[in-house]
């Protein structure tokens, strides 16, 4: 069964109601959604660095819910296995900060409007899909995870973090891609960590609209990688736009985003069918 949460307050959610299911239904052996709560350490002040490596700064509110999100995280791993990153200064740089690189262009840009819709594909444990809620509240944000012990991880910090764009919802990327309702909705397709580059644009361009873009977040990025990907976002419809390269800003780490813009329609038989793209990449 593949399942849904839908915030009442959130257009994108009300506009999927009608063909997706309105709530994440109880399967056998789920136990009662009431998470641990402990004591995290702070997270570090960095508001600087914010500032010198992406023109941004978090307000109080801001800061508030990236702690409220590292405690939750840190819950979390007592059940699921949600990261291996938990020390308050690598969570900030690997999680936080990272989460917002890719989206760096729509900080500092003016407002988008009203009916913005992003979408996270391999949400997990929220990244890069909660912070970059957080940084722009007014976005209509849907993360997309395929288990569902992550995705009622996922429901609960919707509800912790008071972020009511949001919408969790729990199914594979190939299903929705062919959903109507899904395909060709968003305007922003967001995948950090999930696939290869080829199967990434598979997952991602069909849920663009024409005009869209899809930001894949990599850490290491061949030159051949790059080349052999562009005949296959150009058979999906898209174009290679742009290619950032950077650094983590404590630890110096490559980090390499590729930004996807469709351009055309996609053809009918993409994504294919669950499972194919991974075990049978396009390039």
């Amino acid at each position: 069964m593949r399942l849904a949460v839908f915030s009442d307050r959130c257009l994108e959610c009300q506009a999927m109601k009608p063909k997706l299911p309105p709530k994440v239904a109880a399967k056998p052996g789920d136990r009662p959604f009431d998470w641990p709560t402990i004591a995290a350490p702070d997270l570090p002040d960095l508001t600087e660095i914010w500032q010198q490596t992406l023109q941004w700064r978090p307000n109080a509110r801001q800061r508030q819910q990236f702690q409220q999100l590292y405690a939750a995280v840190l819950a979390g791993n007592q059940r699921l296995n949600l990261t291996r990153i938990t020390e308050p200064t690598e969570f900030w740089e690997k999680h936080l900060w990272d989460s917002l690189y890719g989206i760096q262009p729509y900080l500092a840009a003016p407002t988008q409007p009203a009916t913005f819709s992003v979408i996270d594909i391999g949400s997990g444990a929220g990244f890069p899909g909660v912070p970059v809620a957080i940084a722009h509240p007014d976005w209509q944000v849907t993360l997309l995870e395929a288990t569902h012990k992550k995705g009622k991880f996922l429901q609960y910090l919707v509800t912790l973090l008071g972020l009511d764009l949001i919408c969790p919802v729990v199914e594979r990327a190939e299903v929705l891609g062919q959903a109507p309702n899904a395909r060709g909705h968003y305007d922003l397709a967001l995948i950090r960590a999930v696939a290869p580059t080829a199967v990434c644009a598979e997952y991602t361009l069909p849920l663009l609209k024409p005009g869209g873009m899809a930001i894949l977040y990599r850490g290491q990025l061949t030159e051949a990688e790059a080349k052999t990907l562009e005949p296959v976002v150009i058979q999906l419809g898209g174009t290679i736009e742009t290619v950032k390269t950077g650094k983590t800003p404590l630890t110096g780490g490559d980090r390499h985003c590729l930004y996807l813009r469709k351009i055309g329609q996609t053809p009918d038989q993409f994504p294919r069918a669950v499972g194919i793209p991974t075990h049978n990449p396009l390039c």
